[in-house]
């Protein structure tokens, strides 16, 4: 299995629902430096899973309806379709892997990106706490 990884970071601010969330109950920032790794089992003529160049692109646009904005605002829930939800780590890394399965099935990674096995997303929230993940396509 091949694997490309991109890296990029977005800053949000949010409040988790529920005791089990302590402080982060309460309205704060978090900065997450995100992984998206796409998997494969075969190369495009040119010896490439997929580009790069336009991963980090597509990466950085589906990373952007996120960035600075805040996920509690309900304007922003209904943007971008987390109504209902705690923007959790994990839930936020689910809802990174959908989109960018969309755009590649929508060819926005370039060919290879329709014959990729798996996407996965990272969010690290520091040096020592991260949440991932897996989906297949």
């Amino acid at each position: 299995m091949f694997r490309v990884t991109v890296r990029d970071h977005i800053m949000i601010a949010h409040s988790l629902r529920g005791e089990v969330f302590g402080p982060a109950q309460r309205l704060h920032g978090a900065t997450y430096v995100i992984d998206a790794t796409f998997a494969g089992t075969d190369l495009d003529a040119d010896g490439i899973l997929v580009d790069i160049g336009r991963a980090t692109e597509v990466v950085r646009e589906v990373l952007g309806r996120l960035h600075y904005r805040n996920l509690d605002d309900d304007e922003v829930h209904d943007e971008v379709g987390l109504a209902g939800q705690n923007s959790s780590t994990e839930v936020l890394a689910r809802w990174v892997a959908d989109r960018l399965a969309e755009c590649a099935s929508a060819g926005d990674l370039g060919p290879g990106g329709r014959t990729l096995a798996t996407i996965a997303v990272t969010l690290h929230e520091s040096h020592v706490a991260w949440a991932s993940y897996e989906r297949a396509l």
